[in-house]
């Protein structure tokens, strides 16, 4: 099946994951094959700040934060971690 998106990740996503442990990996990198190289707009869409992003959840507090670039097709991982007070 081929993707639709192309999926980049920043910098500081890559020092999210970094942190994370084996199982979200696991579940980050389904989450990123298999939804939002697929079907991006299915996040939800963020306001104030960060308005023009998408969340996505990884855990309970955990989020996959993310923008989509729609003339290029990519999508730009910029978080995947809390975005609650860090």
């Amino acid at each position: 099946m081929k993707r639709g998106y192309e999926v980049r990740i920043t910098k500081q996503a890559l020092k999210d994951i970094k942190a994370l442990s084996p199982k979200l990996k696991k579940k980050l990198k389904s989450i990123l094959l298999e939804v939002l190289s697929n079907s991006p707009y299915e996040g939800k869409k963020l306001l104030g700040e960060l308005a023009g992003n998408y969340s996505i959840r990884l855990t309970l507090q955990d989020r996959v934060v993310y923008s989509v670039a729609e003339e290029k097709k990519i999508v730009y991982i910029k978080r995947a971690r809390t975005h609650y007070g860090k």
